[in-house]
């Protein structure tokens, strides 16, 4: 397995940049699946007012987003949607997420359905291989949202808990996730993965699900690539009459594949 060193609606995100600057990050490809993990998502003052929320909050099971055959290997707890702060924590993350041109890029994304946070400790501690659900209904039951990609942003620190591995499976293994507080992993949702039972500590996390412009995964990791050797052209060479000729090809697949 490899592991990853540590380094109220449907939300509709702002206009962006398609071509990304001036941030690296890990990133496994295969030929449908794209692994992407995003250092620093939250500022140092966003990662403490979360933690400071998540503090005094009321924790439920999390049984309550989980399908059925999901249900049967997930043991763990979650902010319920009347929990005091979710509305606070939720504007804090989506508004990180507004802002982050690397995960633009890569997830693409059209719709977020509103995130959700849990906690792994004490006897509520794992929960097993899965895949998430193809269609999330809206917390209000209004509307659905198709999972094209998951992500998970850590609010612990890998020195606070022992254990609650992420394992995303692709089609060349298995890769463990766990990163620092403040970091985000972002996968495709048709992924099995699980969470490994947390054996001391605590780890707390947000969980989100998102329809992508592309729906198709292998489309939306060339985008990626293609986005990212544009970045490297354009510091190495500027904008360059080529370079220029290649941006315009992104954009034009992109137009070809997007659905808006």
């Amino acid at each position: 397995m490899n592991v990853i060193p540590v380094k109220t609606g449907i939300q509709k995100l702002a206009p962006w940049t398609p071509v990304f600057t001036g941030v690296t990050a890990n990133h496994f490809t295969s030929e449908s699946a794209m692994l992407i993990t995003i250092d620093d998502v939250l500022t140092p003052a966003e990662l403490s007012t979360a933690k400071s929320l998540l503090a005094r909050s009321s924790w439920s099971s999390g049984q309550q987003t989980a399908g059925p055959q999901a249900a049967q290997a997930k043991n763990n707890e979650q902010l319920a949607e009347s929990a005091e702060h979710l509305p606070a924590l939720r504007r804090l993350v989506l508004t990180a997420l507004n802002r982050n041109a690397l995960f633009f890029t890569a997830a693409l994304p059209l719709k977020i359905l509103p995130p959700f946070f849990n906690r792994y400790a004490g006897d509520s501690n794992y929960y097993g291989f899965h895949t998430d659900n193809a269609m999330r209904q809206m917390p209000d039951g209004s509307a659905y949202v198709r999972a094209d990609v998951s992500a998970t942003l850590f609010f612990s620190d890998p020195d606070e808990y022992e254990g609650g591995v992420l394992t995303i499976e692709d089609t060349f293994g298995k890769h463990g996730v766990k990163l620092k507080a403040g970091s985000m992993v972002v996968y495709p949702s048709t992924s099995i993965h699980e969470v490994a039972p947390v054996t001391s500590g605590e780890r707390v996390a947000c969980f989100m699900f998102m329809q992508s412009m592309v729906r198709d995964p292998g489309q939306r990791r060339m985008l990626f690539d293609m986005d990212m050797a544009l970045l490297q052209l354009r510091e190495t060479q500027g904008d360059s009459d080529p370079v220029v000729r290649l941006t315009g090809c992104y954009h034009n697949l992109l137009r070809r594949w997007a659905d808006a």
